[in-house]
């Protein structure tokens, strides 16, 4: 395993907290970013996490993020886009605004952050860096009562195409669905 950098979003439940303890694990240094505190954050910390509070819906958090992390790296040896929401459309908000929530975070802040970090990715000192999107199946399925995140993580395979050919072959860039996982008790 390599000692340069991981960038894992969205680390306080579930896959990207399994995530960043497992780097941890293997003394991969993480940078995770979180949208509100809960107490997993305490742990990754105490593991040795640098935590980034960012909220994806407000691009003023990440250009925050993107320049703390360009200060604080010379290299990264990965970016795993895991941070989501996933509201449904008859959430008790405007549907302009639930379209607008889903796009900045599965797909604007990540391609915001592909494109200002990618320098960071070209300069691992391993073979390849990897930018991976967490995405889901409902990508090419669809979804009866979650149309605009299902049409987000459709933008979020197209932008995993379009940075594959942009960054290849020093970035490898690919997208994961995973099914259905239990991380949490609940």
């Amino acid at each position: 395993m390599t000692n340069e950098p991981v960038l894992i979003t969205g680390v306080g439940k579930r896959l990207g907290y399994h995530l960043a303890n497992s780097f941890l694990d293997k003394q991969v240094p993480v940078f995770g970013t979180y949208r509100s505190v809960c107490d997993s954050l305490h742990e990754l910390q105490d593991k040795g996490a640098r935590l980034l509070q960012c909220d994806f819906y407000n691009a003023a958090d990440v250009d925050r993020l993107i320049e703390s992390v360009t200060k604080e790296c010379q290299s990264l040896r990965a970016i795993i886009h895991n941070a989501s929401d996933w509201l449904p459309d008859d959430a008790d908000q405007p549907l302009a605004e639930i379209m607008q929530r889903m796009m900045a975070v599965h797909v604007s802040a990540p391609y915001q952050i592909n494109l200002a970090l990618s320098g960071l990715l070209l300069n691992s000192n391993n073979e390849f860096a990897d930018i991976i999107h967490v995405g889901d199946y409902v990508s090419s399925k669809g979804s009866k009562k979650h149309i605009a995140y299902a049409a987000s993580k459709a933008a979020q395979d197209n932008l995993t195409l379009s940075f594959a050919a942009k960054l290849a072959p020093r970035v490898k860039v690919n997208s994961i669905a995973p099914a259905l996982m239990l991380f949490n008790d609940d």
